[in-house]
């Protein structure tokens, strides 16, 4: 038998080959329920920045009892003369030894946990009933969204829009190759008509959906961009909608449109309905779809230790075996 030499060193290409087997929701969704349980520890992320403007980093933290590790990852956003550099790696450790286990390229895990956890919001929030989802924005994170929101509910269409998509072939048919249910709208207003839930998964730092293009109420969700302040969808609309989190005591600190309705438009935190750890431990209060629903996540350090953990206890199974 191999004992395999810690730390593990992972880069991006190991990553993406594990990728396929790992169970990214179940992750996540134990995860979650460790943290509404006490059995997890989610620290507020922080923005540390670099001298004489040349960038920044955001550490994102974590503990998890039950595996008995802990965690951080690192993401810098270094100023270049060109385009900024961005990277993201994770640093998995022991409770038990306090050694190191793991260290590893998080630019594909952070996509894959981006989407894991906006399928779970929209596992306890969406209708039942529902079968009109709507994806607006088709990078990586986008498609990765596609992936996993797919089976989420009995969709009978999925419809997608990005600017991009207008003459761009190769990634239409990409799109279409993915799902069969796909179809691809050319005006916002068409993706969103009818829909259930609409996943936003743009990097705009301002409004890209606004409450006049919504034929009724649905479920709309929301992640985090680099841009400070970064929103999806008007601030002022927070106070008429019911509104989600990944975790309550650290996303109004760091989302953009939940920070500006607080400052501008007499929103409370204490609006909150639920988190992702209350929803998994059946402790936060449904929608009632009388409003609009709202689930914004920035990404939490949990969920980041929660998949290098996955990853590692993959990786070392296969060199013990």
């Amino acid at each position: 038998m191999t004992h395999p030499a810690f730390p593990l060193i992972v880069d991006q290409d190991a990553v993406r080959r594990a990728l396929p087997q790992l169970d990214v929701r179940a992750a996540l969704a134990q995860m979650f329920r460790a943290l509404g349980t006490h059995m997890a520890v989610q620290p507020p992320q922080t923005l540390t920045l670099f001298p004489q403007d040349a960038g920044d980093f955001i550490t994102y933290l974590g503990v998890m009892a039950e595996a008995k590790v802990f965690g951080a990852k690192l993401s810098p956003y270094i100023v270049t003369q060109a385009k900024p550099v961005i990277t993201a790696w994770t640093a998995l450790m022991s409770m038990e030894t306090g050694q190191p286990l793991m260290w590893c390229d998080s630019g594909l895990l952070t996509i894959e946990r981006t989407a894991g956890a906006t399928a779970l919001a929209v596992e306890q929030l969406a209708v039942e009933n529902a079968t009109e989802l709507a994806i607006i924005g088709t990078g990586a994170v986008g498609l990765a969204h596609l992936r996993h929101l797919a089976s989420v509910r009995p969709w009978r269409t999925i419809r997608v829009f990005s600017p991009e998509l207008e003459n761009d072939t190769a990634k239409r048919a990409q799109l279409a190759a993915l799902d069969q249910r796909v179809s691809i709208c050319d005006r916002i207003e068409d993706v969103v008509a009818n829909a259930d839930v609409v996943a936003l998964c743009t990097s705009s730092g301002t409004p890209v959906l606004h409450e006049t293009m919504l034929t009724k109420a649905a479920l709309i969700t929301s992640i985090s961009t680099n841009v400070a302040n970064a929103h999806e969808i008007p601030p002022a609309w927070l106070v008429d909608m019911d509104v989600y989190c990944d975790y309550r005591h650290t996303t109004p600190l760091s989302a953009g449109e939940m920070k500006l309705a607080a400052e501008n438009h007499g929103w409370r935190t204490e609006a909150v309905l639920g988190d992702l750890a209350e929803l998994m431990c059946g402790k936060a209060v449904k929608p009632s779809y009388r409003k609009p629903v709202f689930f914004r996540s920035i990404g939490l350090g949990l969920e980041d230790v929660a998949i290098a953990y996955q990853l590692f206890s993959y990786l070392t199974a296969r060199v013990s075996a």
